[in-house]
């Protein structure tokens, strides 16, 4: 059959991010979210007009 093996306990990960690094990635999610109702839409044959681009700073 195979070798069986014992399920280990799920652990934790801990990170940390900067508050800089936390609005840059929430910027970028709410970007995709807005391009994504775009594509919703246009799937539905619904002309949406263009959103403003969120301007993003390179990463520090």
């Amino acid at each position: 059959m195979g070798t069986v093996h014992t399920a280990m306990p799920p652990q934790t990960l801990y990170v940390t991010i900067r508050r800089d690094e936390l609005r840059q990635l929430k910027d970028e999610r709410d970007q995709l979210k807005q391009e994504l109702a775009q594509l919703r839409l246009m799937t539905q044959g619904v002309e949406p007009k263009p959103l403003p681009r969120v301007q993003r700073s390179p990463h520090a």
